[in-house]
């Protein structure tokens, strides 16, 4: 379903308010169809990297990842992983010093989480409001860099990965688009 056609759908429902007698749908129902359409509908508000740095060098197929034990947030690694495949790129998960010798490559990221309660929600939960990414090679040299900033206030409601997803992207390929 499109954006436009979640708009579509949202009209639709309150389309139902505006009848008299009975609806198709007893209230509870009604309301949480608006509470879903309308978080689904700013759950895809688009996050865009900013401040991207890339120094061009050979596409990475394999980078080790520093996990990073201040981040409290536990969907971002999986999420940093899951695209990072998407861009073709393996990867693996060590503690700081941990990691084998064989590491050519290093994702290091931090970030920032928030509380907040969701629109119609009931309860506070987490959710990403910035990261951070930085590459390097095993020297340490950087290599590219990008972040994350939340610009909109329906856009803090969507996944972790679909706000990383630019972010690596952004990372690897050295493009904001």
């Amino acid at each position: 379903m499109t954006l436009s056609s979640r708009s579509l759908a949202i009209a639709a429902l309150l389309g139902l308010f505006s009848l008299s007698g009975c609806t198709a749908l007893g209230p509870m129902a009604t309301w949480e169809a608006l509470k879903w359409s309308g978080s689904t509908a700013l759950a895809h508000q688009g996050a865009k990297p900013v401040n991207t740095v890339h120094h061009g060098d050979a596409p990475v197929k394999d980078v080790c990842v520093e996990y990073n034990r201040d981040m409290p947030l536990d969907e971002l690694v999986p999420a940093l992983q899951a695209e990072l495949r998407t861009q073709g790129v393996q990867s693996r998960v060590y503690d700081a010093g941990t990691a084998p010798r064989a590491c050519t490559y290093w994702l290091r990221y931090v970030g920032s989480v928030e509380w907040g309660t969701p629109p119609l929600g009931q309860e506070a939960r987490p959710y990403l409001s910035a990261a951070a990414l930085s590459l390097h090679n095993a020297d340490g040299r950087l290599l590219s860099s990008s972040a994350y900033v939340s610009e909109t206030s329906g856009a803090r409601w969507a996944s972790t990965r679909k706000k990383i997803a630019p972010v690596v992207k952004a990372l690897i390929t050295g493009f904001e688009t």
